[in-house]
C-alpha cells in the first residue's frame, strides 16, 4: 500500500487588496518550498488588476435591457456581462455565456459580492496568464519553484450547490490522463482524463469560504503533479452540451 499525504494551509493576514497590489507580498511569510501549489482566489486577481468597476460606467444597449427585463437585472450589470461574453447561450432562466476566455458560466463570472455597493468585479481576460506571472514573480524574488492556480466558484449543471474550479494554471497540468493505464483487473483505461486542477481548486475552496473569510490564498503541499500545458475547457467538436443548447437555440427562432 502506497501512503500519501498532502498538507494544505491558508495565508494568514491577507490585507484588502486593491488595485496595484503585488499579491506575492502576501507570500513573505508563507515558508514557500518546491513543489508547493499555490492556490489564488480570482477575486484578490482581479482587485490587484483594477477590475473593479462602478455599474455607472457601463450603458445598457437594447440587448442589455431586453434580457434585463426578462431576469428582473439592472440592465447596467447586464451589459457588464455581455461585454466579457464572446457567446450567449442561455438568456433566461439565467444568463449563461461563454467569457473571453472560454468558460461557460453564468454573468461570465462577473461577481457582486465583496465589493462595494454599486459596482461589479470583472474576472481577467486571461486567468493562465496572471498565473504564469505569479508564478514567475514568486520564482524571482523567493527563488522557489512552484506552481499556480487561479480559482473561481462556479455552479455544476445537473448538481446543486457551487464548487470551486480552475480558471488559470501555470506549471501544472489541470488534467492528469489516464488512459492506457491499467486498473487493479489488469485492464486498461479508455477514457479516464482527471480534472486534478479542479480537485485542488475545490479543496482550496473549502479552506478559504466564501464570505468573510479573508483568506484568500491556499499552499499545497505533497501533491504529485506534471509541469506542462493542458487544456481545460472542451473543444468545439467535444462539447456536446454547447451544440446542443445551440441547435436548440436555432430551432426556437425558426
Amino acid at each position: 500500500m502506497i501512503l500519501v499525504r498532502i498538507e494544505a494551509f491558508t495565508v494568514d493576514n491577507v490585507p484588502r487588496v486593491k488595485d496595484g497590489d503585488d499579491i506575492t507580498d502576501f507570500l513573505q511569510n508563507a515558508d514557500l518550498r518546491d513543489g508547493d501549489v499555490v492556490v489564488i482566489a480570482s477575486t484578490i486577481v482581479s482587485k490587484a488588476e483594477g477590475l473593479m468597476q462602478s455599474l455607472e460606467t457601463f450603458f445598457p444597449s437594447e440587448q442589455a435591457r431586453t434580457i434585463a427585463e426578462r431576469l428582473h437585472e439592472d440592465p447596467r450589470f447586464i451589459e457588464a456581462v455581455l461585454g466579457e461574453t464572446i457567446e450567449t447561450l442561455i438568456e433566461k432562466p439565467f444568463l449563461l455565456v461563454v467569457s473571453k476566455f472560454g468558460q461557460v458560466c453564468v454573468n461570465a463570472g462577473l461577481d457582486r459580492s465583496n465589493v462595494a455597493e454599486g459596482f461589479v468585479l470583472l474576472l481577467p481576460d486571461d486567468p493562465s496568464e496572471n498565473a504564469r506571472q505569479l508564478r514567475d514573480r514568486i520564482k524571482d524574488r523567493f527563488g522557489k519553484n512552484v506552481a499556480v492556480i487561479i480559482t473561481d466558484t462556479c455552479g455544476r449543471s445537473f448538481r446543486e450547490g457551487q464548487t470551486g474550479v480552475g480558471i488559470g494554471f501555470a506549471g501544472i497540468a489541470a488534467m492528469k490522463d489516464w488512459r492506457g493505464v491499467k486498473d487493479l483487473e489488469g485492464k486498461a483505461l479508455e477514457i479516464t482524463n482527471e480534472g486534478v486542477g479542479d480537485e485542488i481548486a475545490g479543496l482550496a475552496n473549502l479552506m478559504m469560504g466564501e464570505a468573510a473569510g479573508g483568506t484568500p490564498i491556499v499552499i499545497m503541499r505533497g501533491i504529485s503533479y506534471e509541469d506542462r500545458d493542458s487544456p481545460v475547457f472542451r473543444s468545439e467538436e467535444t462539447d456536446i452540451i454547447r451544440r446542443a443548447i445551440r441547435d436548440a437555440n436555432r430551432q426556437s427562432k425558426a
